[in-house]
């Protein structure tokens, strides 16, 4: 199977392992398209996979069926053909899956950015609609409907982008969004712990912000204290930082942290 992956090579020499970055549920590699060329305009050899099933990267039957331990071998094939271990960086579901990998890729980092919290999606859910029932109603339609074609949609963007993403902004990156697997989404809703242990000990960044409707700050202390670390917070950003008018302030602190 040959997977898409969109890579931009380091314009400048210097001594610093690839980066891989793995999108979150719905998405596929075109979310990466701001750091892909910031990283490897200072350096770096930058690429992003689509996951099985996601943008243009096939996938054997139906999506339905592809479970995170496939989404893993995916980024573990993907690692492999870059010539030496990646340093990881996921966001959302993409971090629970850099998690269970990192340590089978040899990664020598990983960056976590709106992470899945090692208690999993069901709690995450459930807080989602108590709080707003027509953002978690949107959400499911979103699935059902495969993607962001639906003027209903509209809604998710506050799930998504914060009040400073334009209206055009957020429309396109909708209409390129996608359904997700329903075996991976239930994958997703148990407890994490188990599965991403093994990657305690791979130094590790962990990015949240203020405004996600999903996984608000405790959810990435959680995850941050899971690691020993302290995690770095955008107040004023919501869950898809990389395509916020503000990405860059995020590949700012991913880069300090590559450098230390």
């Amino acid at each position: 199977m040959t997977l898409e992956i969109i890579s931009r090579k380091a314009n400048q020499e210097r001594k610093a392992p690839p980066l891989l970055f793995v999108h979150g549920a719905y998405t596929a590699a075109w979310c990466w398209e701001n750091f892909l060329p910031w990283f490897a305009r200072r350096g770096y050899d930058a690429h992003a996979v689509s996951l099985r099933g996601h943008g243009a990267s096939p996938v054997p039957g139906s999506l339905d069926f592809a479970s995170v331990d496939d989404y893993v071998a995916d980024v573990l094939e993907a690692a492999g053909g870059l010539g030496e271990p990646p340093v990881l960086i996921g966001h959302s579901m993409g971090a629970i899956v850099v998690q269970r990998a990192a340590l089978r890729a040899r990664a020598p980092a990983m960056a976590l950015l709106a992470p899945v919290p090692p208690h999993g999606l069901t709690g995450s859910a459930f807080t989602l609609a108590a709080r707003d029932p027509p953002l978690f109603l949107a959400l499911n339609t979103m699935q059902l409907a495969n993607g962001g074609a639906k003027p209903d949609l509209i809604r998710v963007r506050d799930y998504l982008f914060s009040q400073t993403v334009t209206e055009a902004d957020a429309r396109r990156h909708l209409m390129r969004m996608q359904r997700e697997s329903s075996r991976a989404l239930a994958d997703l809703a148990w407890p994490q712990h188990f599965w991403i242990a093994p990657s305690r000990g791979v130094r590790t960044l962990v990015i949240g912000a203020g405004r996600d409707a999903f996984f608000p700050p405790p959810m990435i202390e959680e995850t941050a204290r899971f690691h020993g670390v302290t995690p770095v917070m955008f107040e004023d950003m919501a869950h898809a930082l990389m395509l916020e008018p503000g990405w860059r302030r995020v590949a700012e602190a991913v880069k300090a942290w590559l450098e230390t």
